[in-house]
């Protein structure tokens, strides 16, 4: 039986395989478009392994491949006995990577926060970063609160290792250790001068996270590098004599009312820095609970006129020149400068040089002063450190003020040798004292401890120096200003000091600055002692204020440092020059 066809004579039969309407016509179009589709994908797997392969990989790595640094431990800081002043302790650094993490519960977002230390508002905050692929939640944390938050078991939270830096002794130490930062860097004190040598180079490790911020494993990568620790610092301090000292000087500050002082406790044979303290102080343990002003180390950065601790000075140059000897007798009557009148607090018509010392003349110093053109006095004071920088390390350490001498009047080098017209800072005026306590040498100062005795310069000659001892020991003996600083068992030499300080600049009538700088034993001195009281109410005279504090401070270095006894008889010279202003009506 024959079919006819519906199509019309003439006209060509299609071909029913490519007719969408036929069965198999549709699975050549469907055939055809997934072939498309097929080349489409090849093509864009092509493009995108080729074309693109560096920025997804570096795409991927910020995901999953990480950095992370292996932090260096940080030296420890010691006193010259091996007593710890400064040690990190190990902690954690928490962290999420909220651009993998899941949104956590309510219960699990206030437990988190809870041991963190943060508020939940902040937490969330920073959880609901989901471009974030790393971000850090607390750091510092103590290993056994990490713990705890390791033990909630939320996805996308990381541990880093850290530490933290810890001071034992709080606020003893503080000006001169300082502290550190968040990243455990050096901010304030030695721990920023020896940053280098302290911190040593942090390590580096590579690792591979899964999606939720969870170590994988480590990395073969070249930039991988073990940490190099730092190195201990070994300081000059002994922790004896600082805590003597800073209780000592709280003590003293509580006492007179003072706004602030300073104490500076040297080596008298090596200039090394036995102790140095500041009140106000802080805790460095809590840095954020401070003030600028009780973390400024005023005995190093602070400048003040050292008033008459600065006579033995000019004293001394004129024994040195030879121009004078101890018992030689001077007119110290007061006289005229211009307009300006030079006078002493009690009238003294005439005293020998080493009354001029004892009974603090500002007669006296200037006439001593005035045997010499003002460039020479000017070298000479420089030559013990006034306005000279004393490159002890120490971050802002202040230089002084010493004016050139082509800008000096006749006057101006009258109150410079009374401790007027110039400025110093405490440590700076101590280390000054070395050339007494020393055969005339200036000795550099250091907070680190030195191994033997450090090459000093000689200014002074070895005799002038021990006459100098001698002359200075009167200070604290009957008759002398310093009475209050004396020490019982031991010979005693130094020099008071008062000045009024610079106010809008005037001289205020109620501001003043009380000092003693003295050493002993006084024929071998082993320590220097300079105090400086900072605005005493009622009593402010240096040596009823300062002087106390030495002779504790002095007393109790001697003892912990095992110096014997040395007190003795008085010396001819000086019961001679005793014997000389007694007989002038003077006390």
């Amino acid at each position: 039986m024959m079919i006819k066809s519906h199509y019309p004579s003439g006209m060509a039969t299609p071909n029913k395989a490519k007719d969408p309407n036929t069965p198999n016509g549709r699975v050549v179009w469907v055939l055809l478009f997934l072939g498309l589709g097929f080349m489409a994908l090849i093509g864009r797997a092509l493009y995108l392994q080729v074309k693109q392969q560096d920025f997804l990989q570096s795409q991927a790595n910020m995901r999953f491949v990480r950095a992370l640094p292996i932090p260096a431990t940080r030296g420890q800081i010691v006193d010259r006995n091996g007593t710890a002043l400064a040690l990190s302790a190990p902690t954690r650094n928490v962290f999420a990577t909220p651009s993998t993490m899941d949104d956590i519960s309510e219960t699990e977002l206030k437990d988190l926060a809870h041991l963190l230390g943060v508020s939940t508002k902040e937490l969330k905050a920073k959880l609901d970063q989901k471009t974030r692929g790393f971000i850090y939640l607390k750091r510092q944390l103590t290993p056994d609160v990490a713990q705890k938050v390791r033990e909630l078991r939320i996805k996308g939270i990381g541990f880093e290792h850290a530490s933290k830096r810890y001071y034992p002794m709080n606020e003893v130490f503080a000006h001169v250790v300082g502290f550190t930062g968040m990243d455990g860097k050096g901010q304030e004190g030695l721990e920023l001068a020896r940053e280098r040598i302290l911190s040593g180079a942090d390590g580096k490790r590579v690792v591979l996270r899964d999606n939720h911020g969870n170590i994988i494993d480590d990395l073969a990568d070249p930039s991988a590098k073990r940490p190099s620790n730092g190195k201990n610092l070994v300081l000059s301090l002994d922790q004896r004599i600082q805590l003597l000292a800073q209780n000592e000087l709280a003590n003293a500050v509580q006492k007179t009312q003072a706004k602030a002082a300073s104490v500076v406790v040297l080596d008298a044979q090596t200039g090394e820095v036995l102790a140095l303290a500041n009140v106000p102080t802080f805790n460095p343990n809590e840095v954020k609970k401070s003030t600028p002003e009780s973390r400024r180390n005023r005995a190093v950065v602070d400048m003040f006129e050292p008033g008459s601790t600065m006579k033995p000075i000019p004293v001394a140059k004129a024994l040195d020149s030879g121009k004078v000897n101890p018992n030689m007798v001077l007119n110290t009557s007061p006289y005229n400068i211009g307009p300006a009148t030079v006078k002493d607090t009690h009238l003294y018509p005439s005293l020998t040089v080493a009354g001029i010392i004892q009974k603090s003349s500002n007669v006296g110093s200037s006439k001593l002063s005035a045997m010499f053109p003002p460039e020479e006095m000017y070298s000479f004071y420089q030559s013990v450190g006034i306005g000279q920088p004393m490159h002890s390390g120490f971050p802002g350490e202040s230089s002084g003020r010493l004016r050139n001498w082509k800008n000096w009047r006749p006057i101006e080098q009258a109150t410079m040798s009374f401790g007027y017209g110039l400025q110093v800072n405490l440590l700076q005026l101590a280390r000054a004292y070395t050339i007494f306590t020393t055969n005339g040498e200036l000795l550099p100062v250091s907070f680190v401890k030195q191994e033997g005795k450090p090459q000093g310069t000689q200014i002074i000659k070895p005799q002038t120096a021990q006459n100098m001892r001698v002359m200075m020991k009167a200070v604290t003996e009957v008759g002398g200003t310093g009475r209050q600083a004396s020490i019982e068992g031991y010979e005693v030499a130094g020099k008071s000091g008062t000045a009024r300080k610079l106010v809008n600049g005037r001289y205020a009538s109620d501001k003043h600055v009380g000092l003693f700088v003295g050493f002993a034993p006084a024929k071998n001195p082993k320590v220097i002692v300079a105090v400086m009281i900072d605005e005493p109410k009622g009593a402010y005279y240096g040596g009823a204020v300062a002087g106390p504090v030495f002779s504790s401070i002095a007393s109790g270095s001697l003892r912990i440092l095992g110096v014997e006894s040395d007190q003795s008889p008085k010396t001819p010279l000086l019961r001679q020059a005793s014997s000389q202003n007694n007989e002038r009506g003077q006390t």
